[in-house]
């Protein structure tokens, strides 16, 4: 048992301006990179040890790649910068005026703070669903969605009640922007090459995924040449698609939509909004819409040496009035401009507005199978937008060994088609399962 009382931040007493960054998404990842080699000390400040690749959790939570796969310790990414601080806590408060950061072990005084919280799930205050379903925002919420479809597949396969089985194998995925069109097209894929060769004994024509979006096109964020040809792709693979639809209530078992259609499913998976991670003595004036407020200069709206980068900044300019796309490069290239900005600020030089470069937005539904905005109002679709994806993300995972396993994982199923190990390490069971919690108990004993 943890001794709070005992537990220090252990965070060395400095002479160099402290820079404190709470959060080590794109954002507070690349700005702690470009202050590498300032003289200053940079603390950072998250509850999990690694930086996520987040655009490829989909494939996690469906057997296509491992978690260590998109994922890399803060401390091997930051092994030799010196003066750098990592603390794997939650930050509980910020208090701008002692100019102070609260966690549960311990106060750390900081001279720039820079909020990169980043997002979470967003349920509408729907507790029900917050309850039932299943978000993927985070790693351990990805493997809850891989074991809670292989369990389904399991479970399929021995019960005798045909109700019960239609039930298992459907599967509902609110949201269609790139998180559920990926995931829908993933399972479709997985439905036609590889689970009929894992489960002779289930007919995979039984399998229903439907995707849901309360708006009226599929990729909301993107072009409606995107839309269009994303939910072509989708329909060849027989996702059901219902858009300006809207789900109401989930109690474990049956969708309800706001209308009164009821669809039954043990599987809700949640994309269909997030919110900003915030935090407290953030002033309530400071934030709008569940983001922080902050100038063309990243520095938060109304307080002195405090910045919010990524997806909890919300910067208004006249040309993106509702903010940055919530998509990786802002968060990126508001990191590195921020550490400038930084460096301007110690040298008592004016600092310089963030401009954003959009370079594009990709979307993949599966093989061969991709939409891509590119600059220049271009417009791409299949094999050549699939490549695009591919290269991109390859690219921009973290370490070497992040991106052969994954460049590797994809030209083997390239041939094969196959999937990752499909093994269910840690069972999910809903809190209120009894008959699921008795079952992994036994099977735990035996």
């Amino acid at each position: 048992m943890l001794q709070f009382d005992k537990l220090s931040l252990n965070i060395p007493d400095t002479t160099k301006p402290r820079v404190v960054i709470i959060g080590g998404g794109f954002g507070g990842m690349n700005l702690a990179k470009s202050l590498r080699n300032t003289d200053v000390q940079v603390v950072l400040f998250d509850k999990q040890n690694y930086n996520g690749f987040w655009p490829l959790l989909y494939q996690v939570a469906t057997a296509g790649l491992e978690p260590d796969a998109i994922a890399e310790p803060f401390r091997k990414m930051f092994d030799g910068f010196e003066d750098f601080h990592y603390r794997m806590v939650r930050v509980n408060k910020v208090d701008p005026t002692a100019k102070t950061v609260t966690t549960l072990i311990g106060e750390l005084h900081y001279d720039y703070l820079v909020i990169a919280s980043g997002t979470k799930s967003n349920f509408f205050g729907n507790d029900q669903i917050k309850k039932y379903s299943f978000p993927l925002k985070t790693i351990p919420e990805a493997l809850n969605v891989r074991s809670q479809f292989l369990q389904c597949f399991e479970q399929a396969s021995v019960t005798t009640d045909p109700a019960e089985r239609e039930s298992l194998l459907t599967f509902v995925i609110a949201g269609a922007g790139p998180t559920g069109v990926e995931m829908a097209g993933s399972l479709a894929e997985m439905r036609k090459h590889v689970l009929p060769n894992d489960y002779p004994g289930l007919d995979f024509s039984q399998m229903r995924i439907y995707i849901v979006e309360g708006l009226g096109k599929v990729l909301p964020p993107m072009s409606d040449e995107a839309g269009q040809k994303a939910k072509r792709y989708l329909e060849d693979l027989g996702v059901i698609i219902k858009l300006n639809t809207l789900v109401e209530a989930y109690d474990g078992e049956t969708v309800t939509f706001k209308g009164g259609e009821q669809i039954r499913t043990q599987t809700l998976v949640w994309g269909a909004g997030v919110t900003g991670a915030m935090i407290d003595g953030i002033p309530a004036e400071s934030t709008e819409r569940g983001r922080i407020l902050v100038d063309p200069t990243n520095r938060v709206q109304g307080l002195t040496n405090v910045f919010a980068i990524g997806d909890i900044a919300f910067m208004k300019l006249d040309d993106y009035p509702k903010g940055h796309p919530g998509v990786a490069q802002p968060a990126i290239q508001q990191g590195e401009h921020l550490a400038k900005n930084l460096r301007r600020l110690i040298r008592n030089e004016p600092t310089e507005p963030f401009k954003y470069f959009d370079k594009g937005s990709l979307a993949i539904v599966g093989r061969s199978r991709a939409v891509a905005d590119l600059p220049g109002n271009i417009h791409l679709g299949g094999f050549i937008a699939w490549m695009a994806w591919l290269f991109v993300h390859i690219w921009y995972l973290v370490g070497f060994r992040s991106k052969l396993v994954v460049f590797s994982n994809w030209v083997y199923r390239l041939f094969t088609y196959e999937r990752g190990t499909r093994i269910i390490i840690r069972p999910f069971v809903r809190k209120d399962d009894k008959v699921g919690q008795e079952i992994v108990a036994q099977n735990e004993v035996s």
